[in-house]
């Protein structure tokens, strides 16, 4: 499965769930690089059906609509879609 890394400061395991044409997906990606931390992304609709599908179930763990962009930090707390404020405070 292809997982792109973006380097930069350690504020956990961030793990971004994206589409490769989402604007969402594009803004969060680009908040996360202005922000300067380290994380790694996926574009879902890049992966083969077997990857999309594993990785659709791990989504779904967290956000059962399987929307996008969804981000898991730390395996453990959740952001839903384009959500600034709330990606600010849990990267804190």
């Amino acid at each position: 499965m292809k997982i792109e890394h973006v380097e930069g400061k350690k504020k956990g395991k961030i793990m971004l769930y994206a589409l490769s044409t989402c604007v969402w997906c594009n803004k969060t990606k680009k908040l996360l690089n202005d922000m300067g931390v380290d994380y790694h992304y996926a574009n879902v609709d890049q992966l083969s059906d077997e990857d999309r599908d594993k990785v659709e179930k791990e989504i779904a763990k967290w956000n059962p609509s399987v929307s996008f962009p969804t981000i898991v930090i730390n395996d453990s707390s959740c952001v839903i879609g384009f959500n600034p404020d709330e990606l600010n405070d849990k990267l804190k």
